[in-house]
């Protein structure tokens, strides 16, 4: 801090009144001439536990921040002390008191809940201060405040752009020093002795099991564990006697009790040598005026109602949260499904066995991230959506396996259909050789990989469609079959007849070969027959040999004849 300025005693940094909260102008003054680095711890916990006490201390001065003597609340909003650090030459120590939380005299508590965010999101060191001991109530209320408080953060953080990591959420949040006051209980686990820090973690450790129960009982303490990696646990024993605690603030180190005063000295020797500068995603140190931008900032969006009230906090998280969670999870089924699925799937067994498998991750990764969604709504919400993708995804399997049969079969079945419209098999035992290319193509298709579930529907389909062109072969077969018989049977009347004229023929010239033999060589049998008429004989017989030899060499032809258009359309039948 400059030299120039300097702060005897504390100032209202935000006032608390019934409306709404109010920055105040001469704080944010003082806080706009801080040029150095700012070191800013602020505490939160019940009203009347000491708080104010331990600040006071941090300022190294007896008074300062108020200290009330009765059941009435003190201090009201956040006050703010800027000191120099003790240890730190170039920086500046501001110090946040804030009003006690649980006030009875309030009309309501949404102030609490407002005032507890400004002191995380403010502070690089988070003093969270109860009484005696770490129990539910304490964890579930940090747990509350903090996810309310990265909500709005995330809102209202000009430094963010919505694309950050772990260690952008980790430089963001404050070291958490958790101080027990009054503390009474035995540092003890399973009869070992444990320090302060091992009983925070123990307080804060998981179980096993993902039932109902324990995933309550878990989730706060992954909340805590994730907002708050830097973690440290103070005890502190009752300073004095009861009757001298209305005037704590005047009493002497040497009247209090020596453990409380060593105490005490160890928690300002840790947060002097520990408690880093503020500092913003990206490595960016805050210095004065940065505080003052952050503090209109924040207080402006509680004002505007960015961070929700008690009554319907855990609500608006729940919504939010979990309706996130619902899609992140469906994002991941998505990207595995994408990676893991090829379509079509040979079997719906396949597939549905690798939807199953991305239904069970993203079930997980729901889990994972959802908020206190007790009655499942949000876990039912991602159950309907994803057997919505599960049908839609088999709708999509069947038309892809659809699309590639039908691809296939226009392929294998192409040269039939070519075949088909060149004529080849419209012949007499063409239905025959059509049904044999049939055959041989049907087992070609079904040696294709890949085809899907619609494989054989698709082939029946098909095989339905060409149904009217093997009626065609097979009526025209049968047709030209019929006229090939007909004239087959034709034929071998004629050469049937042409045969027994043929047997016949041969008959009677061997039969009348001696009476022509005689009528060649002397004419007739007959003395008296003239020369002249004996010549005549012998002409006229040997005419009749020759018509005869005609005849005969005329049925042989017929009968070959026959007998070769036979061979030929057995030929041409087979």
């Amino acid at each position: 801090m400059a030299p120039e300025i300097l702060m005897p005693e504390p100032l209202c940094l935000i006032e608390n009144t019934e409306e709404k909260l109010v920055v105040k102008e001469e704080a944010l003054r003082i806080l706009s001439a801080i040029t150095q680095p700012v070191v800013v711890v602020g505490i939160v916990g019940l009203y009347r536990t000491g708080k104010s006490y331990l600040m006071n201390k941090l300022a190294g001065k007896q008074k300062g921040f108020s200290v009330g003597s009765t059941v009435q609340a003190h201090t009201k909003g956040i006050w703010m002390w800027c000191v120099p650090h003790p240890k730190k030459p170039d920086h500046t120590l501001v110090l946040l008191d804030t009003e006690g939380l649980g006030d009875v005299e309030k009309d309501d508590n949404k102030n609490d809940t407002q005032i507890f965010a400004l002191a995380i999101l403010l502070s690089s060191t988070f003093v969270y201060n109860t009484m005696n001991k770490i129990d539910q109530g304490s964890i579930d209320l940090l747990h509350n405040v903090t996810e309310l408080t990265d909500l709005l953060r995330t809102r209202n953080s000009p430094e963010l752009n919505g694309a950050e990591d772990a260690a952008a959420l980790v430089s963001f949040f404050p070291d958490l020093v958790w101080t027990l006051r009054d503390f009474y209980l035995n540092l003890e686990t399973d009869g070992q002795l444990v320090t302060p820090d091992q009983y925070l973690e123990n307080s804060l450790m998981v179980k096993e099991g993902s039932n109902e129960r324990i995933q309550n009982f878990n989730l706060p303490r992954l909340c805590i564990k994730k907002f708050f990696p830097r973690k440290k646990c103070f005890i502190f024993e009752s300073p004095a006697e009861k009757k001298q605690l209305s005037h704590l603030e005047e009493l002497h180190d040497d009247e209090l009790h020596p453990e409380f005063v060593q105490q005490v000295s160890e928690f300002c020797s840790y947060i002097f040598s520990h408690s880093a500068a503020k500092t913003l995603p990206g490595g960016m140190k805050v210095n004065g005026p940065r505080l003052e931008s952050l503090t209109q900032t924040y207080v402006d969006a509680i004002n505007r109602g960015d961070l929700p009230c008690v009554g319907n906090s855990v609500l608006a998280l729940v919504q939010t949260e979990n309706s996130a969670a619902v899609q992140k999870a469906l994002a991941h089924y998505d990207q595995q499904m994408d990676q893991k699925v090829q379509l079509p799937t040979d079997t719906l067994q396949e597939l549905l066995d690798l939807h199953r498998a991305c239904e069970r991750e993203a079930m997980e990764i729901f889990t994972k991230n959802s908020f206190k969604d007790e009655d499942q709504t949000f876990q039912k919400e991602l159950q309907t959506l994803l057997d919505a993708k599960q049908n839609d995804i088999c709708e999509r399997n069947k038309e892809a396996s659809s699309k590639r049969c039908s691809t296939l079969l226009q392929d294998i079945f192409a040269p039939l259909e070519e075949e088909v419209g060149l004529g080849v098999y419209f012949r007499p035992g063409g239905h025959n050789l059509f049904l044999q290319k049939l055959e041989a193509l049907k087992k070609n298709y079904y040696q294709q990989p890949r085809k899907g579930i619609q494989a054989e529907e698709v082939l029946q389909n098909y095989l339905k469609s060409k149904q009217s062109v093997s009626d065609a072969v097979l009526q025209t077969d049968q047709a030209l079959t019929a006229k090939e018989k007909e004239r087959e049977g034709e034929m071998n009347l004629e050469a049937m007849q042409a045969d027994r004229k043929f047997r016949s023929l041969k008959i009677n010239m061997a039969r009348t070969a001696p009476e022509h033999h005689n009528q060649l060589q002397f004419g007739s049998v007959d003395g008296e027959t003239t020369q002249e008429e004996a010549e005549r004989q012998r002409a006229m017989a040997e005419a009749e040999l020759r018509r005869q030899q005609i005849q005969l060499e005329h049925l042989q032809n017929m009968i070959h004849s026959a007998g070769r258009r036979h061979r030929r359309d057995q030929c041409i039948l087979q």
